[in-house]
C-alpha cells in the first residue's frame, strides 16, 4: 500500500461498509413494518416513532457513505493527515455515526404522547461531533502557517 494513511483509510472504509449494511438492514425492516401494516409503527399515534426511525435510517446511511468517501480520500493520499486530525477528527466522525442515528433510534423507542424519548438528547451531541469532524477535515486542505 503506497498511502501513508492506510490504517485510517482502512478504519473508515471498514466502518463505513459495516454501517451501510446495518442501516440498509434497518431500512428493510422499516419497509417490512410498513408492508405488513404493523400498528406499532404505522398507527397515527406512532407518527413520532416512525419519523425518528426514518431519521435514524437516513442519517446512518448518509454517515456510512461519508466514511466510505473519507476512506477513499485517505487511501488516495490526496489529503495530508496531520496528527491532530487522527486524534480528533477521525474519532469525531465515528462518534457522530453512533450518536446521530442512535439518538434518533432511541428517541423512537421511547416515544411518549407524541414526543421522542430521552435518547433524542444524543442527537445534538452527535451533530456537534459531526461539525467538528467536518471542520477539522476541511482544515486539512489549508496550508500550514509554519
Amino acid at each position: 500500500m503506497s498511502s501513508p494513511h492506510y490504517s485510517s483509510a482502512r478504519r473508515h472504509f471498514t466502518f463505513g461498509w459495516w454501517s451501510l449494511f446495518v442501516f440498509a438492514s434497518l431500512g428493510m425492516i422499516l419497509e417490512m413494518l410498513h408492508g405488513f401494516k404493523i400498528g406499532w409503527y404505522l398507527d397515527v399515534s406512532n407518527e413520532t416513532r416512525r419519523l425518528m426511525f426514518t431519521l435514524s435510517h437516513a442519517h446512518g446511511t448518509l454517515l456510512a457513505l461519508i466514511h466510505i468517501g473519507l476512506g477513499a480520500t485517505l487511501r488516495s493520499s490526496v489529503m495530508e493527515v496531520k496528527p491532530r486530525w487522527k486524534k480528533f477528527a477521525s474519532p469525531a466522525f465515528i462518534a457522530a455515526s453512533f450518536l446521530l442515528p442512535g439518538g434518533f433510534f432511541l428517541g423512537g423507542l421511547g416515544t411518549q404522547q407524541g414526543d421522542p424519548g430521552i435518547g433524542i438528547f444524543l442527537v445534538p451531541v452527535g451533530g456537534l461531533s459531526l461539525l467538528v469532524a467536518i471542520f477539522l477535515t476541511a482544515c486539512q486542505g489549508a496550508p500550514d502557517k509554519n
